[in-house]
Protein backbone atom coordinates (compact mmCIF):
# COMPACT_ATOMS: atom_id res chain seq x y z
CA UNK A 1 0.00 0.00 0.00
CA UNK A 2 1.07 3.56 -0.95
CA UNK A 3 1.37 5.45 2.91
CA UNK A 4 2.84 8.07 4.25
CA UNK A 5 5.46 5.61 5.49
CA UNK A 6 6.34 5.08 1.85
CA UNK A 7 6.91 8.77 1.49
CA UNK A 8 8.99 9.20 4.09
CA UNK A 9 11.20 6.64 2.87
CA UNK A 10 11.39 7.64 -0.46
CA UNK A 11 12.32 10.98 1.15
CA UNK A 12 14.88 10.30 3.21
CA UNK A 13 16.38 8.04 0.60
CA UNK A 14 16.64 11.20 -1.75
CA UNK A 15 18.02 13.47 0.75
CA UNK A 16 20.75 10.68 1.26
CA UNK A 17 21.86 11.47 -2.56
CA UNK A 18 21.44 15.12 -2.33
CA UNK A 19 18.39 15.27 -4.77
CA UNK A 20 15.70 16.27 -1.97
CA UNK A 21 15.06 17.65 1.92
CA UNK A 22 14.01 14.74 4.31
CA UNK A 23 10.29 15.03 5.03
CA UNK A 24 9.79 16.06 8.23
CA UNK A 25 6.29 16.76 9.16
CA UNK A 26 2.75 16.18 8.04
CA UNK A 27 1.08 19.14 6.44
CA UNK A 28 -0.64 20.92 9.02
CA UNK A 29 -3.74 21.66 6.49
CA UNK A 30 -6.72 19.27 7.08
CA UNK A 31 -9.79 18.85 5.31
CA UNK A 32 -13.42 19.59 5.90
CA UNK A 33 -16.40 17.93 4.12
CA UNK A 34 -17.53 19.55 1.29
CA UNK A 35 -20.40 22.45 1.44
CA UNK A 36 -24.30 20.80 0.01
CA UNK A 37 -24.77 23.29 -3.06
CA UNK A 38 -24.75 24.10 -6.37
CA UNK A 39 -21.80 23.44 -8.94
CA UNK A 40 -18.16 24.48 -8.21
CA UNK A 41 -16.17 27.24 -10.39
CA UNK A 42 -13.41 24.61 -10.56
CA UNK A 43 -12.85 21.21 -9.55
CA UNK A 44 -8.47 21.05 -9.19
CA UNK A 45 -7.43 17.28 -9.21
CA UNK A 46 -4.41 17.19 -6.86
CA UNK A 47 -2.94 19.57 -4.74
CA UNK A 48 0.33 19.99 -5.09
CA UNK A 49 2.83 22.19 -7.28
CA UNK A 50 0.27 23.57 -9.50
CA UNK A 51 -3.16 22.56 -7.96
CA UNK A 52 -2.22 24.98 -5.11
CA UNK A 53 -1.53 28.35 -7.00
CA UNK A 54 -4.71 27.85 -9.07
CA UNK A 55 -6.46 27.41 -6.22
CA UNK A 56 -5.56 30.32 -4.62
CA UNK A 57 -5.96 32.54 -7.42
CA UNK A 58 -9.18 30.96 -8.21
CA UNK A 59 -10.41 32.08 -5.23
CA UNK A 60 -8.94 35.42 -5.21
CA UNK A 61 -11.21 36.02 -7.83
CA UNK A 62 -14.66 35.13 -5.80
CA UNK A 63 -14.93 31.59 -7.30
CA UNK A 64 -15.94 28.37 -5.70
CA UNK A 65 -13.01 26.04 -5.72
CA UNK A 66 -12.50 22.12 -5.07
CA UNK A 67 -9.47 20.50 -4.55
CA UNK A 68 -9.09 16.99 -4.44
CA UNK A 69 -5.83 14.90 -4.06
CA UNK A 70 -5.64 10.95 -3.58
CA UNK A 71 -2.33 11.61 -0.57
CA UNK A 72 -3.49 12.37 2.88
CA UNK A 73 -1.42 15.73 2.81
CA UNK A 74 -1.63 18.49 0.65
CA UNK A 75 1.85 19.50 -1.45
CA UNK A 76 2.68 16.47 -3.70
CA UNK A 77 6.32 16.09 -5.24
CA UNK A 78 7.16 19.67 -3.24
CA UNK A 79 7.18 17.32 -0.26
CA UNK A 80 10.66 15.39 -1.67
CA UNK A 81 12.00 17.65 -4.90
CA UNK A 82 14.70 19.66 -4.87
CA UNK A 83 12.43 23.41 -5.29
CA UNK A 84 14.67 24.74 -7.91
CA UNK A 85 12.73 27.42 -9.57
CA UNK A 86 13.89 29.62 -12.86
CA UNK A 87 12.97 32.73 -13.86
CA UNK A 88 14.23 35.72 -15.99
CA UNK A 89 13.19 39.81 -14.34
CA UNK A 90 12.70 39.35 -11.39
CA UNK A 91 12.83 42.10 -8.56
CA UNK A 92 15.54 40.00 -7.06
CA UNK A 93 17.32 39.96 -9.75
CA UNK A 94 17.06 43.46 -10.40
CA UNK A 95 17.95 44.40 -6.85
CA UNK A 96 21.05 42.67 -7.71
CA UNK A 97 22.08 44.11 -10.68
CA UNK A 98 21.94 41.26 -13.08
CA UNK A 99 19.79 42.63 -16.52
CA UNK A 100 17.63 39.49 -17.47
CA UNK A 101 14.52 38.51 -19.30
CA UNK A 102 12.01 35.97 -20.16
CA UNK A 103 13.16 36.32 -23.80
CA UNK A 104 16.78 35.45 -22.09
CA UNK A 105 15.29 32.62 -19.94
CA UNK A 106 13.48 31.24 -23.10
CA UNK A 107 16.56 31.50 -25.53
CA UNK A 108 18.22 29.48 -23.03
CA UNK A 109 15.86 26.43 -22.71
CA UNK A 110 15.75 26.15 -26.03
CA UNK A 111 19.41 26.38 -26.43
CA UNK A 112 20.10 23.58 -23.49
CA UNK A 113 17.13 21.41 -24.36
CA UNK A 114 19.14 21.89 -28.04
CA UNK A 115 15.56 23.06 -29.87
CA UNK A 116 13.43 20.19 -28.40
CA UNK A 117 11.25 21.89 -25.54
CA UNK A 118 7.51 22.88 -26.55
CA UNK A 119 8.39 26.52 -27.33
CA UNK A 120 4.71 27.58 -27.02
CA UNK A 121 4.49 25.95 -23.34
CA UNK A 122 8.42 27.47 -22.81
CA UNK A 123 7.01 30.76 -24.13
CA UNK A 124 3.92 30.21 -21.79
CA UNK A 125 5.84 29.02 -18.53
CA UNK A 126 8.89 31.62 -18.70
CA UNK A 127 6.73 35.20 -19.03
CA UNK A 128 4.99 34.15 -15.69
CA UNK A 129 8.38 33.00 -14.36
CA UNK A 130 9.32 36.01 -12.74
CA UNK A 131 6.20 37.44 -11.25
CA UNK A 132 5.52 34.09 -10.06
CA UNK A 133 9.05 34.38 -8.08
CA UNK A 134 8.00 38.05 -7.04
CA UNK A 135 4.58 36.60 -5.37
CA UNK A 136 6.64 34.00 -3.27
CA UNK A 137 9.02 36.07 -2.04
CA UNK A 138 6.20 38.90 -1.43
CA UNK A 139 4.70 35.79 0.72
CA UNK A 140 7.93 35.32 3.13
CA UNK A 141 9.72 32.57 0.59
CA UNK A 142 13.39 32.91 1.07
CA UNK A 143 15.96 31.93 -1.48
CA UNK A 144 19.53 30.90 -0.50
CA UNK A 145 22.33 33.00 0.39
CA UNK A 146 24.36 34.24 -2.90
CA UNK A 147 21.12 33.09 -5.10
CA UNK A 148 20.16 33.18 -8.09
CA UNK A 149 23.29 31.14 -9.04
CA UNK A 150 23.82 30.16 -12.67
CA UNK A 151 23.60 26.49 -12.23
CA UNK A 152 23.60 23.40 -10.30
CA UNK A 153 23.69 19.67 -11.33
CA UNK A 154 22.97 20.21 -15.05
CA UNK A 155 23.94 22.26 -17.80
CA UNK A 156 24.18 26.04 -16.98
CA UNK A 157 22.13 28.98 -17.94
CA UNK A 158 24.06 31.96 -19.64
CA UNK A 159 23.05 34.12 -16.77
CA UNK A 160 22.02 34.06 -12.71
CA UNK A 161 18.38 33.36 -12.37
CA UNK A 162 18.29 29.64 -10.58
CA UNK A 163 16.87 29.92 -7.07
CA UNK A 164 15.62 27.56 -4.08
CA UNK A 165 15.19 27.80 -0.79
CA UNK A 166 17.09 26.65 2.56
CA UNK A 167 14.57 23.41 2.69
CA UNK A 168 13.89 22.76 -0.46
CA UNK A 169 10.58 22.39 -2.18
CA UNK A 170 8.90 22.76 1.43
CA UNK A 171 10.17 26.14 1.63
CA UNK A 172 7.46 26.47 -1.18
CA UNK A 173 5.15 24.46 0.49
CA UNK A 174 5.05 26.34 3.53
CA UNK A 175 4.37 29.79 1.42
CA UNK A 176 1.41 27.66 -0.83
CA UNK A 177 0.31 26.18 2.33
CA UNK A 178 -0.53 29.84 4.32
CA UNK A 179 -1.86 31.63 1.06
CA UNK A 180 -4.63 28.40 1.00
CA UNK A 181 -5.15 28.64 4.82
CA UNK A 182 -5.68 32.29 3.88
CA UNK A 183 -8.34 31.39 1.21
CA UNK A 184 -10.20 28.52 2.93
CA UNK A 185 -10.92 31.01 5.71
CA UNK A 186 -13.14 32.61 3.09
CA UNK A 187 -15.15 29.28 2.52
CA UNK A 188 -14.76 29.83 -1.45
CA UNK A 189 -12.21 26.42 -1.28
CA UNK A 190 -12.98 23.17 -0.18
CA UNK A 191 -10.20 20.33 0.49
CA UNK A 192 -10.67 16.77 0.42
CA UNK A 193 -7.84 14.39 0.18
CA UNK A 194 -7.36 10.61 0.60
CA UNK A 195 -9.36 10.93 -2.54
CA UNK A 196 -8.30 9.84 -5.91
CA UNK A 197 -10.62 10.63 -8.51
CA UNK A 198 -11.97 7.90 -10.78
CA UNK A 199 -13.53 9.77 -13.97
CA UNK A 200 -14.64 12.72 -15.36
CA UNK A 201 -17.90 13.94 -15.82
CA UNK A 202 -19.02 14.36 -19.34
CA UNK A 203 -22.47 16.39 -20.65
CA UNK A 204 -24.47 14.96 -23.54
CA UNK A 205 -22.66 17.88 -25.30
CA UNK A 206 -19.11 16.87 -24.51
CA UNK A 207 -18.49 18.96 -21.96
CA UNK A 208 -16.54 18.29 -18.56
CA UNK A 209 -18.97 19.10 -15.45
CA UNK A 210 -17.85 17.27 -12.54
CA UNK A 211 -15.68 14.40 -11.27
CA UNK A 212 -16.23 11.12 -10.03
CA UNK A 213 -13.91 10.28 -6.64
CA UNK A 214 -13.66 8.11 -3.97
CA UNK A 215 -12.94 8.59 0.04
CA UNK A 216 -13.11 5.88 2.09
CA UNK A 217 -14.71 3.28 -0.19
CA UNK A 218 -17.19 5.27 -0.98
CA UNK A 219 -17.94 7.09 -4.09
CA UNK A 220 -18.32 10.53 -4.29
CA UNK A 221 -19.82 12.79 -7.54
CA UNK A 222 -18.87 16.37 -7.68
CA UNK A 223 -20.31 18.95 -10.22
CA UNK A 224 -18.08 21.73 -11.35
CA UNK A 225 -18.03 24.15 -14.70
CA UNK A 226 -14.43 23.42 -15.11
CA UNK A 227 -11.74 20.99 -14.08
CA UNK A 228 -8.24 21.10 -13.92
CA UNK A 229 -6.02 17.88 -14.08
CA UNK A 230 -2.84 18.91 -12.05
CA UNK A 231 -2.06 15.65 -10.49
CA UNK A 232 1.75 15.38 -11.20
CA UNK A 233 2.79 12.24 -13.05
CA UNK A 234 3.57 8.30 -13.24
CA UNK A 235 6.88 7.70 -11.96
CA UNK A 236 5.58 5.68 -9.05
CA UNK A 237 4.03 3.56 -11.29
CA UNK A 238 6.53 1.11 -12.98
CA UNK A 239 3.79 -0.46 -15.29
CA UNK A 240 2.76 2.78 -16.98
CA UNK A 241 6.07 4.11 -16.72
CA UNK A 242 7.52 1.45 -19.15
CA UNK A 243 4.26 1.50 -21.44
CA UNK A 244 4.66 5.87 -22.24
CA UNK A 245 8.21 5.95 -22.11
CA UNK A 246 9.55 2.19 -23.32
CA UNK A 247 12.19 1.88 -20.99
CA UNK A 248 12.32 0.50 -17.63
CA UNK A 249 11.14 2.24 -14.35
CA UNK A 250 14.66 1.31 -12.47
CA UNK A 251 14.33 3.42 -9.08
CA UNK A 252 12.17 3.37 -6.80
CA UNK A 253 12.26 7.35 -5.95
CA UNK A 254 9.35 9.07 -6.59
CA UNK A 255 6.50 10.56 -5.17
CA UNK A 256 4.63 7.53 -4.13
CA UNK A 257 1.32 9.20 -5.23
CA UNK A 258 2.29 9.93 -9.07
CA UNK A 259 0.70 7.00 -10.24
CA UNK A 260 -0.72 8.73 -13.75
CA UNK A 261 -4.22 9.19 -12.85
CA UNK A 262 -4.52 12.55 -14.56
CA UNK A 263 -2.93 11.10 -17.95
CA UNK A 264 -5.57 8.40 -17.66
CA UNK A 265 -8.24 10.89 -16.87
CA UNK A 266 -7.87 12.98 -19.92
CA UNK A 267 -7.48 9.74 -22.25
CA UNK A 268 -10.79 8.73 -20.97
CA UNK A 269 -12.27 11.69 -22.02
CA UNK A 270 -10.31 12.15 -26.01
CA UNK A 271 -6.84 13.61 -24.62
CA UNK A 272 -3.69 12.22 -25.68
CA UNK A 273 -0.37 12.23 -24.50
CA UNK A 274 2.35 13.54 -26.19
CA UNK A 275 6.59 13.46 -25.28
CA UNK A 276 7.95 9.51 -25.59
CA UNK A 277 10.56 10.78 -27.81
CA UNK A 278 12.26 12.87 -24.89
CA UNK A 279 13.07 10.23 -22.74
CA UNK A 280 16.69 11.14 -20.79
CA UNK A 281 18.28 8.95 -17.98
CA UNK A 282 20.09 10.86 -15.35
CA UNK A 283 23.82 10.33 -15.33
CA UNK A 284 22.79 7.08 -12.33
CA UNK A 285 23.25 6.62 -8.69
CA UNK A 286 23.90 3.23 -6.68
CA UNK A 287 20.93 1.29 -5.87
CA UNK A 288 20.15 -0.73 -2.94
CA UNK A 289 20.60 -3.97 -5.06
CA UNK A 290 20.16 -5.67 -7.96
CA UNK A 291 16.00 -5.69 -8.28
CA UNK A 292 13.91 -3.30 -10.52
CA UNK A 293 13.03 -0.79 -9.47
CA UNK A 294 15.03 -0.58 -6.36
CA UNK A 295 15.73 2.40 -3.72
CA UNK A 296 18.46 4.76 -3.93
CA UNK A 297 21.20 3.79 -1.90
CA UNK A 298 24.33 6.83 -2.50
CA UNK A 299 25.52 8.15 -4.81
CA UNK A 300 28.74 8.63 -6.74
CA UNK A 301 30.96 12.32 -8.23
CA UNK A 302 30.73 11.96 -11.75
CA UNK A 303 30.74 16.00 -12.24
CA UNK A 304 34.63 15.84 -13.19
CA UNK A 305 35.32 19.76 -11.56
CA UNK A 306 33.87 18.76 -8.03
CA UNK A 307 36.08 15.08 -8.33
CA UNK A 308 38.31 14.35 -11.24
CA UNK A 309 37.87 10.67 -12.10
CA UNK A 310 40.68 7.84 -11.47
CA UNK A 311 38.21 5.18 -12.76
CA UNK A 312 36.94 3.95 -15.95
CA UNK A 313 32.87 3.48 -16.80
CA UNK A 314 32.49 0.52 -18.80
CA UNK A 315 28.81 -1.12 -19.83
CA UNK A 316 27.77 -4.43 -19.68
CA UNK A 317 29.69 -5.40 -23.09
CA UNK A 318 32.60 -3.58 -20.50
CA UNK A 319 33.47 -1.37 -23.41
CA UNK A 320 33.75 2.09 -22.70
CA UNK A 321 30.73 4.47 -24.12
CA UNK A 322 31.65 8.07 -22.53
CA UNK A 323 34.73 10.18 -22.10
CA UNK A 324 34.98 9.94 -18.12
CA UNK A 325 35.56 13.69 -17.65
CA UNK A 326 33.58 14.92 -20.05
CA UNK A 327 32.99 18.25 -18.53
CA UNK A 328 28.91 18.35 -20.04
CA UNK A 329 26.70 16.58 -17.72
CA UNK A 330 24.12 16.33 -20.97
CA UNK A 331 26.27 14.60 -23.10
CA UNK A 332 27.02 12.34 -19.91
CA UNK A 333 23.36 11.50 -20.23
CA UNK A 334 23.28 11.09 -23.96
CA UNK A 335 25.88 8.71 -23.59
CA UNK A 336 23.89 6.51 -21.22
CA UNK A 337 20.87 6.45 -22.55
CA UNK A 338 21.49 3.48 -25.55
CA UNK A 339 23.42 1.65 -23.25
CA UNK A 340 21.72 -1.77 -22.31
CA UNK A 341 19.14 -0.76 -19.50
CA UNK A 342 20.82 2.32 -19.03
CA UNK A 343 23.46 0.66 -16.72
CA UNK A 344 27.16 0.91 -16.13
CA UNK A 345 29.91 0.06 -13.91
CA UNK A 346 32.59 2.15 -11.95
CA UNK A 347 35.72 -0.18 -12.72
CA UNK A 348 39.37 0.69 -10.45
CA UNK A 349 41.21 -0.87 -8.96
CA UNK A 350 43.32 -1.55 -5.11
CA UNK A 351 45.98 1.34 -5.95
CA UNK A 352 42.93 3.57 -6.52
CA UNK A 353 40.70 2.88 -3.61
CA UNK A 354 43.76 3.58 -1.46
CA UNK A 355 44.81 6.81 -2.98
CA UNK A 356 41.89 8.62 -5.08
CA UNK A 357 39.65 10.75 -2.78
CA UNK A 358 36.72 8.86 -1.98
CA UNK A 359 34.34 8.74 -5.02
CA UNK A 360 30.62 7.83 -3.15
CA UNK A 361 29.35 10.80 -2.27
CA UNK A 362 29.91 11.42 2.07
CA UNK A 363 31.73 8.22 2.29
CA UNK A 364 35.03 7.36 3.68
CA UNK A 365 37.31 4.96 1.78
CA UNK A 366 36.40 2.88 4.95
CA UNK A 367 32.60 2.91 4.04
CA UNK A 368 33.64 2.09 0.27
CA UNK A 369 35.56 -1.28 1.44
CA UNK A 370 32.77 -2.18 3.87
CA UNK A 371 30.29 -1.77 1.09
CA UNK A 372 32.22 -3.68 -1.45
CA UNK A 373 32.69 -6.50 1.45
CA UNK A 374 28.75 -6.41 1.95
CA UNK A 375 26.48 -4.77 -0.46
CA UNK A 376 25.74 -6.96 -3.84
CA UNK A 377 26.07 -3.96 -6.06
CA UNK A 378 29.47 -3.30 -4.85
CA UNK A 379 31.91 -6.01 -6.35
CA UNK A 380 35.44 -7.45 -5.34
CA UNK A 381 38.11 -10.06 -7.22
CA UNK A 382 41.94 -10.81 -7.88
CA UNK A 383 41.67 -10.61 -10.93
CA UNK A 384 39.55 -8.65 -13.98
CA UNK A 385 38.33 -12.15 -15.27
CA UNK A 386 36.76 -12.74 -11.73
CA UNK A 387 35.50 -9.65 -11.39
CA UNK A 388 33.75 -9.32 -14.54
CA UNK A 389 31.99 -12.78 -13.65
CA UNK A 390 31.08 -11.51 -10.54
CA UNK A 391 29.32 -7.78 -11.98
CA UNK A 392 27.94 -9.36 -14.81
CA UNK A 393 30.24 -8.26 -17.51
CA UNK A 394 31.67 -9.57 -20.63
CA UNK A 395 34.85 -10.48 -19.13
CA UNK A 396 37.07 -10.16 -22.71
CA UNK A 397 35.61 -6.68 -23.26
CA UNK A 398 36.63 -6.20 -19.55
CA UNK A 399 40.21 -7.14 -20.00
CA UNK A 400 40.44 -5.46 -23.21
CA UNK A 401 38.95 -2.01 -22.48
CA UNK A 402 41.37 -1.95 -19.48
CA UNK A 403 44.49 -2.94 -21.56
CA UNK A 404 44.06 -0.12 -23.80
CA UNK A 405 43.40 2.51 -21.26
CA UNK A 406 46.34 1.68 -19.36
CA UNK A 407 48.11 2.10 -22.61
CA UNK A 408 46.24 5.32 -23.00
CA UNK A 409 47.39 6.29 -19.55
CA UNK A 410 51.15 5.12 -20.99
CA UNK A 411 50.98 7.58 -24.05
CA UNK A 412 49.16 10.24 -22.12
CA UNK A 413 46.98 10.12 -25.32
CA UNK A 414 43.15 8.65 -24.59
CA UNK A 415 41.17 7.56 -27.62
CA UNK A 416 37.87 9.06 -26.10
CA UNK A 417 39.99 12.37 -25.37
CA UNK A 418 40.24 11.79 -21.53
CA UNK A 419 42.56 14.67 -20.30
CA UNK A 420 42.83 13.24 -16.47
CA UNK A 421 45.21 9.92 -16.82
CA UNK A 422 46.36 9.74 -13.19
CA UNK A 423 46.90 5.57 -13.16
CA UNK A 424 46.62 2.08 -14.96
CA UNK A 425 44.36 -0.07 -13.31
CA UNK A 426 46.73 -2.90 -12.58
CA UNK A 427 46.99 -3.21 -9.08
CA UNK A 428 44.64 -6.28 -7.67
CA UNK A 429 42.42 -6.55 -6.34
CA UNK A 430 40.09 -5.16 -8.69
CA UNK A 431 36.97 -3.50 -7.51
CA UNK A 432 33.66 -2.68 -9.45
CA UNK A 433 30.43 -0.91 -8.37
CA UNK A 434 27.39 -0.89 -10.63
CA UNK A 435 25.69 2.43 -11.50
CA UNK A 436 21.80 2.95 -12.28
CA UNK A 437 20.60 5.31 -14.10
CA UNK A 438 17.23 6.23 -14.12
CA UNK A 439 14.38 9.45 -14.07
CA UNK A 440 12.02 10.24 -11.51
CA UNK A 441 10.19 13.18 -13.37
CA UNK A 442 7.57 11.89 -16.21
CA UNK A 443 8.61 12.96 -19.76
CA UNK A 444 5.03 11.89 -21.20
CA UNK A 445 2.37 14.09 -20.61
CA UNK A 446 -1.84 15.86 -21.26
CA UNK A 447 -1.46 17.31 -25.20
CA UNK A 448 -2.70 21.27 -24.07
CA UNK A 449 -3.04 23.99 -26.31
CA UNK A 450 -1.88 27.52 -25.92
CA UNK A 451 -4.48 27.93 -23.24
CA UNK A 452 -3.69 25.14 -21.53
CA UNK A 453 -6.82 23.20 -22.44
CA UNK A 454 -6.81 19.79 -22.98
CA UNK A 455 -6.99 19.01 -26.46
CA UNK A 456 -7.78 15.68 -28.88
CA UNK A 457 -5.38 14.63 -31.75
CA UNK A 458 -7.46 16.93 -33.79
CA UNK A 459 -6.26 19.91 -31.82
CA UNK A 460 -9.88 20.48 -30.59
CA UNK A 461 -9.93 21.22 -27.10
CA UNK A 462 -12.20 19.17 -24.52
CA UNK A 463 -14.94 21.97 -23.48
CA UNK A 464 -14.01 22.40 -19.88
CA UNK A 465 -10.65 20.47 -19.09
CA UNK A 466 -7.51 21.83 -18.46
CA UNK A 467 -3.68 20.65 -17.37
CA UNK A 468 -0.99 21.85 -15.70
CA UNK A 469 2.38 20.49 -13.82
CA UNK A 470 3.68 17.48 -14.49
CA UNK A 471 0.85 16.09 -15.83
CA UNK A 472 1.85 17.97 -19.06
CA UNK A 473 5.09 16.00 -19.19
CA UNK A 474 8.86 17.09 -17.97
CA UNK A 475 9.40 16.71 -22.22
CA UNK A 476 7.07 20.09 -22.98
CA UNK A 477 9.40 22.37 -20.12
CA UNK A 478 12.62 20.81 -20.60
CA UNK A 479 12.65 18.77 -23.71
CA UNK A 480 15.08 15.56 -24.23
CA UNK A 481 16.98 17.53 -21.46
CA UNK A 482 17.43 18.40 -18.00
CA UNK A 483 17.10 22.15 -17.75
CA UNK A 484 17.24 24.05 -14.37
CA UNK A 485 14.07 25.10 -12.52
CA UNK A 486 11.63 23.83 -15.32
CA UNK A 487 9.78 21.32 -13.74
CA UNK A 488 8.76 23.07 -10.58
CA UNK A 489 8.31 26.86 -11.49
CA UNK A 490 6.23 26.27 -15.01
CA UNK A 491 4.09 23.94 -12.60
CA UNK A 492 3.66 27.02 -10.04
CA UNK A 493 3.55 29.73 -13.14
CA UNK A 494 1.21 27.76 -15.22
CA UNK A 495 -1.04 26.97 -12.19
CA UNK A 496 -1.28 30.78 -11.20
CA UNK A 497 -2.06 31.76 -14.56
CA UNK A 498 -4.88 29.70 -15.05
CA UNK A 499 -6.10 30.37 -10.74
CA UNK A 500 -5.99 34.22 -12.52
CA UNK A 501 -7.56 33.87 -15.96
CA UNK A 502 -9.77 30.75 -16.25
CA UNK A 503 -13.41 32.24 -16.76
CA UNK A 504 -15.37 31.68 -13.92
CA UNK A 505 -18.79 31.59 -15.89
CA UNK A 506 -20.12 28.45 -17.60
CA UNK A 507 -20.88 30.40 -20.61
CA UNK A 508 -17.89 32.02 -21.11
CA UNK A 509 -15.54 28.65 -20.84
CA UNK A 510 -15.92 27.72 -24.46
Amino acid sequence: MIDRRTLLTRSAALAALGLSQPLIARTSTTARAPAAGGPYDLIIVGAGTAGLPAAIFASRRGARVLLLDAAPVIGGTLHLSTGQMSAGGTRLQKSLGIVDSADAHFDDVMRISQGSANPEIVRLAVDQAAPTVDWLMDCGFRPMPGHPVMGLGHEFYSERRYYWGENGGRSILEVLTRELEAERASGRIDLVLDSPVTALLRSDAGAIEGVRATQAGSERVYRGRQVLLASGGYASNPAFWEELDGYRQHANAAYPFSRGDGLRLARSVGGYLRGRSMYLTSFGAILADESSPAALYAGFETWPDRRAPWEIYVNVRGERFVREDEPSVHQRELALLPQPEQRFWIVFDEHMLATAPPGVKNWSREDIREALATQNVFYTAPTLAALAQRAGIDAQGLEYTVRRYNEAVASGRDPWGREHLPAPIGQAPYHAIRMQGFAITSNVGIAVDARLRVIDVRGNPVPGLYAAGEALGHSQTSGKAYVGGMSVTPALSLGRLLGQTLPLDAEARA
